[in-house]
């Protein structure tokens, strides 16, 4: 293997289409060094084209459109450290492209609409992340990129959402039970129009992970945008859910990042790049509750070698 680790680490990014799992994934990679992360977009694993799913009624998110047993394969072999034939899709054309040759690297990303999907592909993770933006948030993302990236009009990405509305209640909503860390932004109540940067995240924290102590940064920022508790989940068990408000000062979100990024002195890579993306202009925006959630998820992905993830 390339790499001085007994085997890679593998993180998994589940969420809905614009849920915002590349946003995330990015940012990890640039946090932990490019030439050390391999990510993989499991719609690359698509077993139809676009042309093909308009004619069959087959949806990307239903697992009969996908060759689930070979991605499941291709995880374990990554894990392994052997390298995999990855298929490839476009999603700029619709069409499937030729396979290339792909080697593990010390930490992977496994990013997509249907990770979770098995038993044999949960066990091969290291840490399971599920994203949940609010939906009507969702929905306004995925026109705008599909609209602006993908060459489709709004009146077709609706039609798709209409069709593919119950194919996210039947496949990926119930894998988020499957996961350690569901990270869900959502719109401050007196700013409804928000997309951006000042939008609020919550992350519920389950027991599978051991969380860094944040403490004291939580109890000097109670009144500031920060805030922990204990809740309980959906399914009713107890878990830890960190609010962290778009308002949030910069002085206290400083704060927290760096707590974080003294936990990880093995990840000080492109440290400016952490909390940027995109926005509706195309311009590159801060997002401190973004680059906390990467900060959070590299956190975890660094201390899993040591022992500090799920079994």
């Amino acid at each position: 293997m390339p790499f001085n680790v007994e085997r890679p680490v593998i993180l998994g990014i589940v969420g809905d289409s614009a849920s915002g799992k590349t946003t995330l994934s990015d940012g990890i990679a640039n946090i932990l060094g490019p030439e050390k992360v391999l990510t993989i977009r499991t719609d690359d694993y698509h077993r139809y084209d676009r042309a093909e799913r308009a004619e069959n009624g087959i949806s990307a998110l239903d697992p009969r459109g996908n060759y689930m047993d070979i991605l499941e394969r291709h995880i374990h072999d990554l894990r392994e450290g052997r390298p995999i034939l990855k298929p490839t899709y476009s999603h700029d054309t619709g069409t499937l492209g030729r396979p290339v040759y792909v080697e593990p690297r010390e930490y992977i990303i496994m990013e997509g609409l249907l990770g979770y999907s098995t038993r044999a592909m949960r066990d091969a993770y290291d840490l399971k992340f599920y994203l949940e933006p609010e939906e009507s948030l969702r929905l306004e993302w995925k026109v705008r990129r599909d609209c602006a990236k993908r060459g489709y009009t709004k009146e077709e990405v609706m039609k798709s959402l209409e069709k593919r509305r119950s194919h996210s209640v039947d496949f990926i909503r119930p894998q988020r039970v499957f996961a350690d860390v569901v990270v869900g932004f959502y719109r401050p109540e007196d700013t409804p129009e928000e997309t951006g940067a000042r939008l609020n995240v919550r992350y519920t924290l389950r027991s599978t992970l051991p969380h860094p102590d944040m403490t004291p940064v939580l109890e000097a920022g109670a009144s500031k945008g920060l805030r922990l508790e204990l809740s309980r989940d959906t399914d009713g068990k107890p878990v830890d859910v960190l609010d962290i408000l778009g308002e949030v000062v910069n002085e206290q979100a400083k704060s927290m990042e760096d707590l974080l990024w003294s936990l990880i002195p093995e990840a000080r890579h492109l440290h400016e790049n952490v909390g940027r993306f995109a926005d509706n202009e195309n311009n590159l925006t801060m997002s401190h509750p973004l680059a906390l959630s990467q900060l959070l998820t590299t956190y975890h992905m660094v201390k899993a070698p040591l022992g500090h993830h799920a079994v």
